[in-house]
């Protein structure tokens, strides 16, 4: 993480790496709700009814709008859906609602200049509104490749000029999955290629004055997304172009606590950094329940500005590659740093419950009647009980942390760790051997000191705590400070959370770790939680919630894969099957796959491509039919669609992907 080339950092992507600012976007009016500069941070969704089916179409859009919607998009795949749009609006302002409408395009130019008659807004997809998708390796050379940029712009200025007459805005949304044949070929599947692909339009609509342009850089694997945000902004800067707003997303997020988990760490790291104008958050779910969590997102900036302020880091200081995914590397301390996956530590210091049953919600289960003990892959590697000995032999393969007065008073176990404050840890005369949990106060960067026995020892593993309201951003200066003293020691992200209502915590919790362990920060996990006034069901419950918000921020991130993983779009008017049913019967079956990558999706239209990185697909392909997917490759198609959960199960066999549930007993 260290020796960039700081001219490839020029301006970063951000205006302020240590405290809060906004990054100012130039405005984009949307029929009379204008996006970015000095605006609210907007919400959007998009309906799942077919848009043909215009009372459907329309009472989904008054539920979207009823639940905090600002902007409403319906998919437009051919002509007669974007003529179809008039009646839509129509009936919507008929009903009193002035809710802009965004018509969805992919593959269709021509539906696409009709639709920016009707609507106040027009999303293309560069990698697929002029170029075909084949998945085929192409060569260019220079001259074929400004030949096909020629081609490009003779067929989207159409476009543009039906825009600039009509006032209508358009957004450029890149996929990950859908990039072109052209673009795949020369800049391969890379965030890069994501950036090259919306430039190419940009430039057009630039060269063409037109500037009613917003931009996306949507994947379903949040590293890549925030990757490409942040290499856009930055070179939309080298290259002088407006800073035009961004719409933020992160796609086929899936549903439940998943995908809301996984949307929070993707948007909720650019949030962080002052990146984003919208924000569409894409579940598995009936569409109404977007906005809400996307305005939770949103709403947690409202007084971000007001935080106790970081000491800045300029950009030639600053030892984090934010376009690439490298992790810190730092020595190994028992399980922790190096080639260890993140550990996480379940906090029992505020309760009052620590029975061998209590150990259930973090995943370990104790069998009274065989007196043994079963994991399950959310199993926990370490409780911290803090003034509290643990009252029963513990399982095997998980350990305890206590507060280093009472591990001082205990016999020495193998099993058993003292937690330190940093004051107390440098004039102790006796210390652990092995492994000290050491916490240290993000904000005290002036005692970083590789002569330091915090630092310098090869038994130690920082716990680095914030209690700052911009706190992940403190933490994250933190670590710069440790990469430039070039000091190595291990680190376990702490952070504390009144839990009021369990989506908001998820939410919370994912952005603020999510921001750090996108970047390769952070060796562990602690989350602590204020519930002494809770009783012991709630108490169990949030241990619970908690722990699988741990376990699934570090999928997200991609950092510790520890369950199946599913990328299900969220339905729109194209969807050819029931997804939010068909997902959960993918779901029942195949969920203790652990690292095993699905993508469940509704049309061709968002597979195979969007499921870029899955390893199995299931892809809606005509009433009733089904063609699945390895990786990219086509395994059989026209599947009936009673047949296809089944027919899904025999390919991961046949590749050898699958194993028989265990049960665990209560």
């Amino acid at each position: 993480m260290k020796n960039l080339n700081t001219s490839v950092l020029k301006g970063i992507y951000c205006n302020d790496l240590s405290n809060y600012s906004r990054r100012k976007s130039v405005e984009v009016n949307i029929g009379g709700i204008p996006l970015g500069g000095d605006q609210p941070i907007r919400v959007q969704s998009m309906t799942t009814a077919d848009t043909m089916d215009t009372k459907a179409t329309v009472e989904e859009c008054v539920r979207m709008i009823e639940s905090g919607c600002e902007y409403i998009r319906i998919t437009a795949p051919s002509v007669k859906e974007a003529e179809n749009l008039a009646n839509i609006k129509a009936e919507l302002r008929a009903k009193g609602y002035e809710t802009p409408l965004v018509a969805d395009i992919h593959f269709t130019p021509n539906a696409a200049e009709v639709a920016a008659k009707i609507v106040e807004k027009v999303r293309i997809n560069p990698g697929n509104y002029v170029d075909k998708k084949k998945f085929q390796s192409l060569e260019y050379t220079d001259e074929e490749y400004s030949q096909e940029l020629l081609r490009i712009k003779e067929r989207f200025t159409p476009l543009v000029e039906i825009c600039k007459e009509h006032g209508t805005a358009m957004r450029i949304g890149t996929n990950h999955g859908s990039l072109s044949d052209r673009i795949m070929s020369r800049y391969g599947d890379t965030p890069k290629g994501m950036v090259e692909s919306a430039l190419e339009f940009l430039r057009i609509c630039d060269e063409l004055d037109y500037h009613q342009v917003v931009i996306s850089m949507k994947s379903s694997n949040p590293q890549v997304m925030v990757q490409a945000y942040r290499l856009l902004v930055n070179k939309m800067d080298e290259e002088g172009l407006r800073p035009y707003p961004l719409h933020l997303g992160v796609t086929e997020a899936g549903e439940g606590e998943d995908g809301r988990i996984k949307s929070a760490v993707g948007i909720g790291t650019l949030l962080e950094d002052g990146l984003g104008d919208t924000v569409r958050v894409s579940l598995t779910e009936d569409p109404e329940f977007e906005s809400p969590v996307a305005q939770r997102l949103v709403s947690r900036y409202d007084n971000r500005e007001d935080h106790k302020l970081v000491r800045e880091i300029t950009s030639s200081e600053y030892p984090i590659d934010p376009f690439n995914y490298q992790r810190r590397k730092t020595k190994e301390v028992v399980n922790f740093g190096e080639e260890n996956v993140p550990r996480v530590i379940a906090d029992y210091s505020s309760s009052e419950i620590l029975e061998p049953k209590d150990l259930k919600p973090v995943g370990h289960h104790y069998l009274p009647e065989l007196d043994k003990w079963k994991m399950s892959d959310l199993g926990v590697d370490y409780i911290y009980t803090g003034g509290r000995q643990v009252p029963f032999m513990l399982p095997n393969g998980l350990k305890r942390i206590l507060n280093a007065d009472i591990w001082l008073q205990g016999e020495e176990d193998l099993n058993s760790f003292p937690m330190w404050k940093s004051e107390e840890f440098v004039v102790a005369s006796k210390v652990h051997k092995q492994l000290n949990f050491v916490i240290v106060d993000a904000k005290s960067i002036d005692g970083i000191n590789n002569e330091s026995q915090i630092y310098a020892g090869n038994n130690v593993v920082l716990v680095l705590l914030t209690e700052n309201l911009h706190g992940a951003v403190e933490q994250r200066r933190f670590f710069a400070e440790l990469l430039n003293k070039e000091i190595d020691v291990p680190v376990v992200l702490l952070r504390s959370y009144k839990v009021e209502d369990e989506e908001g915590f998820q939410l919370d919790a994912s952005t603020d770790f999510g921001t750090l362990l996108i970047d390769g920060l952070g060796d562990g996990v602690l989350i602590q939680t204020d519930d002494i006034e809770k009783s012991r069901k709630e108490q169990i419950d949030q241990l619970s919630i908690v722990n699988s918000t741990a376990f699934g921020v570090l999928q997200a991130a991609r950092t510790r894969i520890t369950k199946t993983e599913y990328i299900s779009c969220p339905s729109c008017g194209r969807t050819l099957f029931d997804l939010q049913e068909t997902t959960a019967k993918i779901r029942k079956r195949t969920d203790h796959l652990k690292g095993v990558k699905i993508g469940i999706m509704g049309c061709i239209v968002n597979g195979p491509g969007e499921m870029a990185d899955a390893d199995f697909g299931y892809v809606g392909s005509g009433k009733g039919k089904i063609t699945l997917y390895k990786g990219q490759e086509v395994v059989k198609r026209g599947v009936p669609s009673d047949h296809a959960v089944e027919e899904l199960i025999n390919i991961i066999k046949e590749n050898g992907r699958w194993i028989e549930p265990e049960t665990v007993e209560d």
